[in-house]
């Protein structure tokens, strides 16, 4: 029994020490990997430009956090090919923590609506003047006001001028005369030659009365009656809107005088502005679709060929606008929106969000694979609502971020301040400092021996391509030239 007892021991000393060794064992990887592990400095997380060698506490009163060797060499992607200064990496639960979303880059039909402010006025030539051709007096002056809507024909007031007097009675005369000639038949060729005569005349008599300002209506009349007119009506000359009115009896005027203005606002002008960036989309003969503010109704109109004038006050070019008004909605200096939809030829369009705007640098992250993200500059074109056109820097089908692309920029930007400033790409052929971002996007780049090389102007890249060895040789004895310091002589002692 006591055997059994000691083996019974033994055997559970022998599982616990099993145990103990596996899990010891298992941390013993983990240790090793950490001590694997080489710090080559520490940073302050509020300023990534302050290191120091020894951790400790940053200005800021935070703990100084160490950077691996691992961390600080160059990021390639899933592809293998090398990621440009300020690329971050991102676990997934990271990602889904800070809420990256990422979405596909397509080719889209895209429509800009340029909107306009404008003012509504009346068409210059349905304007209708009535003017007194003749010196006399108002005798009558109708219940006609500014405002009120008068057809064509209809009597305003009547005026009595004393030269009407000699051309009203030629007129009659006339006409009594023709009258006595009618009754004979069988006229001779001088009789014939009267009749057309007293014709002629008869004409001549009608114009000059209505030349004086004479209705051709109140003229018929009086031919009709064979009665002198005393006083001569003045009548609309179309329908429309009574816009002046500067009559009352008893009135003396002279020639020249304004009695009444008529509008017809049965078609108005909106005097749009247009701002000089988008004067381009105006074009004459474009349809234009204008409403009131305040109002759920919008009106047709098209942009009339007149030549735009600039506002030097405003900035603006002054747009003509004519619509149609039949239900006289629009009137005369009430303000109107305008709208015009521009369609652009299909391109590269991405949410506006997934812009960050800098003001003269515009980046968008890309999504390499892996987790790692990599700021791209864009150019930007057109703007519609919630979309931007991207005019270089990006390709379709490549995969951006969406939607917390700020919390990355804030990574890249810590991570491209700890790395130091980045020397500005050259030109190896001709040594000029080259804009990377505008030689990609015109395709002035050469990839060799896996490095990218980018190239002021097309000649440079292609006497590089033809052989790169040529100008890269040169470049690398100039380099070792420069590191190398020189030495004296020194005197021996």
């Amino acid at each position: 029994m006591k055997k059994l007892v000691l083996a019974v021991l033994g055997l559970a000393l022998l599982v616990s020490g099993y145990v103990i060794g596996s899990r010891l064992a298992g941390n013993k990887p983990a240790a090793t990997v950490a001590s694997q592990r080489r710090i080559l400095h520490y940073v302050d997380p509020m300023n990534p430009a302050h290191t120091s060698e020894q951790p400790g506490l940053a200005p800021c009163g935070m703990k100084m956090e160490p950077v691996y060797a691992e961390e600080s060499g160059t990021a390639t992607s899933a592809d293998g090919d090398p990621l440009p200064p300020g690329a971050v990496k991102v676990s997934p639960a990271k990602q889904q923590l800070i809420g990256i979303q990422t979405a596909v880059v397509e080719k889209e039909h895209l429509e800009i609506k340029v909107r306009l402010l404008g003012k509504v006025a009346p068409d210059e030539t349905r304007v209708y003047r009535i003017n007194a051709t003749v010196d006399g007096w108002i005798t009558k002056a109708l219940p006609v006001a500014t405002g009120d809507r008068v057809t064509n024909g209809q009597t305003l007031a009547t005026f009595y001028s004393p030269e009407f007097l000699s051309a009203g009675q030629a007129l009659l005369f006339a006409l009594n005369s023709q009258d006595r000639m009618r009754p004979m038949t069988n006229a001779t060729a001088v009789e014939n030659n009267q009749m057309a005569q007293f014709s002629l005349n008869l004409q001549q008599y009608r114009d000059s009365l209505r030349n004086l300002g004479m209705s051709p209506a109140q003229i018929d009349d009086m031919i009709q009656s064979r009665k002198f007119a005393q006083h001569v009506n003045l009548v609309a000359p179309a329908d429309g809107f009574v816009s002046g009115r500067n009559v009352s009896e008893g009135l003396r005027f002279e020639k020249g005088t304004e009695f009444f203005r008529i509008t017809d606002l049965r078609r108005v002008w909106i005097l749009a502005d247009v701002f000089e960036r988008d004067a381009r989309w105006i074009k004459p003969g474009a349809i234009v679709r204008v409403s009131l503010p305040h109002q759920n109704h919008s009106f047709p109109a098209i942009v009339s060929d007149a030549l735009p004038q600039f506002d030097a006050v405003t900035r603006t070019l002054k747009v003509r606008l004519t619509a149609d008004n039949p239900d006289f909605a629009l009137k005369p200096d009430q303000f109107a929106d305008a709208e015009v939809t521009v369609e652009l030829p299909d391109s590269l369009v991405v949410p506006a969000t997934a812009v960050l705007d800098a003001g003269l640098r515009q980046t968008v992250f890309v999504d390499r694979g892996e987790g790692f993200f990599e700021p791209r500059a864009v150019t930007l074109g057109e703007r519609s609502g919630d979309q931007v056109q991207i005019l270089s820097g990006l390709m379709a089908g490549e995969r951006i971020v969406v939607a917390g692309n700020f919390l990355l920029d804030s990574e890249s930007r810590m991570q491209s301040a700890a790395a130091g400033p980045a020397a500005p790409a050259k030109d190896v052929v001709c040594g000029m400092t080259v804009n990377e971002a505008k030689a990609r996007a015109a395709g002035r780049v050469f990839d060799h021996a896996g490095k990218t090389y980018f190239f002021c102007n097309d000649g440079c890249k292609i006497e590089f391509a033809a052989d790169p060895e040529k100008f890269l040789k040169p470049a690398a004895a100039n380099a070792s030239a420069t590191d190398a310091s020189p030495q004296r002589d020194q005197p021996h002692h």
